[in-house]
């Protein structure tokens, strides 16, 4: 099972999700996006929370506040951490999650280091959990299915741009075939011309 979370603090929302246990998070740390960004409490035990991103944005592009949402989400589900003042909560690009045949359950790694930042959640707000609370839904995505279904549209979206290219290229070569045989033909003109008018003086001297 997973839970999906709407994150409605800034125009555009974001769709916010997390596994019910370590065996859903192994789920999703095979299945994610590269658009998904992955939250976990520093040094403890939390639910893996991921954030999707919108399409053509970065880790820096995420607004301030849709941050807060996922820091406070990530410390609300830690048996730990929701009973300190504070955590601090590490956060990465899905791309950037190593996980390697001799690790647990649910522990996972980095393959860049400076990749992971970091913030920290000072104290619990209510008013953020209830607000997300309310956007919960429960699902049994097929997350395998999801993933080939986005990584196939990505392909289509490449190929199309590859050939617009191709064609946009096609396009400019025949423009500038167009404008080298005009170059041509203006200077066959302009040869011919002279040619005549150098006949017309040559007979005028010799009359």
């Amino acid at each position: 099972m997973v839970f999906y979370f709407t994150s409605s603090v800034v125009p555009s929302a974001y769709t916010i999700y997390m596994g019910k246990d370590k065996y859903e998070n192994e789920d999703l740390i095979k299945y994610g996006w590269p658009e998904d960004i992955w939250f976990h409490v520093d040094k403890l035990s939390s639910a893996h929370v991921y954030l999707r991103l919108h399409k053509g944005q970065t880790m820096d592009d995420i607004p301030k506040e849709v941050l807060i949402d996922c820091a406070h989400l990530v410390k609300a589900n830690s048996i730990q951490g929701c009973k300190m003042s504070s955590v601090n909560v590490v956060y990465t690009p899905w791309t950037n999650l190593k996980k390697t045949a001799d690790m647990d359950v649910g522990q996972i790694g980095f393959h860049r280091q400076k990749d992971v930042k970091m913030l920290t959640v000072e104290k619990k707000v209510n008013e953020i959990l209830n607000r997300l609370e309310k956007t919960k839904t429960e699902r049994f995505p097929d997350l395998a299915a999801e993933q080939e279904a986005r990584d196939r549209e990505e392909r289509n979206e490449k190929k199309a741009q590859i050939q617009e290219m191709k064609r946009k290229e096609k396009e400019e070569m025949k423009k500038k075939k167009e404008m080298e045989e005009l170059r041509n033909y203006s200077s066959l003109m302009k040869a011919e011309n002279m040619s005549s008018n150098q006949e017309g003086y040559d007979s005028d001297d010799f009359m």
